[in-house]
């Protein structure tokens, strides 16, 4: 058998399982995308994520288009909707028709899908600005508690330790009404875009740990490595050994967990919701359609189907998506 130097060819199975060569001499870049190629479980994944992304920064045109829009209280305008004693949609499946296709919303005769639609933009914008920001902080708390060490490892550690130690769906519950009350008068309104802003902060707070303990592990192994030990040998400044010899090492498990990470944001900021201390009426979102459907679920079960179905599709694309990333990242993990 010939080796890769003598033909020129690399030998390799590709993550759906079938074996396919790849030239020698791509850059590693090529190499992952080609391997991701040949996923077909990543490339639907990552065309259903697009999908979604799409749905979220199109919702004003989608409901443009569609003629409707998330706050009109169809039913209480148009009293044909709504059964005058239940409250739920006359016609079956809870009002799907032509005219409504997702149907509408019992006692008020809101527009499901344009809910739907405003929902999932205000769940993915909450989740990925949280996802942001903790992707940032555990970059750096991770790569300078690996890089320092000593007490600056220890200190970092340590708070590591004491953050990831909270129970944080009873953080989440607990904090919120903090929060608020702290900045908002209990006799005013809270603003929509103070609770926005005060979710991201929480889930920020309590989101990044889980990263930089990665980080600290995966840079402590790096450090000691003879290309950095070389680094540091011709001059180079702390800052450009991070940024030109340990950073381009990180990239495959900063990619993943940030992909786990967003699906993990988005559902947690909709059990916020859900419990109601997340986003409130009459802000379109995706916990609060599920928290109306729970109560609405014996007589009209068709109002939670299409968020519940909605959401697992999402979730489970991205964990397959964050799976098939992985994968063509790093050729020796196998299924």
């Amino acid at each position: 058998m010939t080796s890769p130097s003598q033909t020129g060819v690399v030998e390799k199975t590709a993550p759906g399982g079938t074996e396919g060569e790849a030239p020698a001499g791509l850059a590693p870049r090529q190499l992952m995308w080609r391997r991701f190629r040949r996923d077909r479980t990543g490339v639907i994944s990552a065309c259903v994520v697009v999908f979604f992304f799409a749905v979220a920064v199109l919702a004003p045109v989608i409901a443009w288009l569609y003629g409707k829009d998330p706050y009109t209280t169809y039913g209480l305008d148009r009293p044909e909707l709504l059964d005058p004693l239940t409250g739920y949609p006359m016609k079956p499946n809870g009002g799907v028709d032509g005219e409504f296709w997702f149907g509408i919303e019992p006692k008020l005769g809101r527009d499901v899908l344009t809910q739907l639609v405003y929902g999932i933009r205000t769940s993915l914008l909450i989740g990925l600005a949280a996802t942001v920001l903790s992707t940032l902080t555990g970059i750096v708390i991770g790569v300078v508690a690996g890089y320092t060490g000593g007490r600056t490892d220890y200190f970092l550690g340590r708070l590591i330790d004491l953050l990831l130690s909270f129970p944080q769906q009873l953080f989440f519950v607990a904090f919120m009404p903090v929060v608020t009350a702290l900045f908002v008068s209990p006799q005013k309104e809270t603003p929509t875009y103070f609770r926005v802003t005060a979710l991201v902060m929480v889930l920020w707070l309590l989101g990044w740990m889980q990263l930089a303990r990665l980080l600290r592990g995966q840079v402590l192994s790096l450090r000691e490595r003879e290309f950095v030990e070389a680094a540091r040998v011709t001059g180079a400044s702390p800052w450009r050994i991070v940024r030109k010899e340990l950073l381009p090492n990180l990239v495959t498990p900063i990619l993943v967990q940030s992909t786990l990470m967003l699906p993990n944001f988005v559902t947690t900021e909709a059990a916020l919701s859900f419990l109601g201390v997340g986003v409130v009426e009459p802000t379109p979102d995706w916990g609060r359609m599920f928290a109306k459907g729970a109560n609405f679920y014996e007589g009209d079960i068709t109002y939670m189907f299409f968020p519940g179905i909605a959401m697992v599709v999402f979730v489970v694309a991205f964990n397959l998506l964050g799976d098939s990333v992985r994968d063509a990242m790093d050729p020796k993990t196998t299924r």
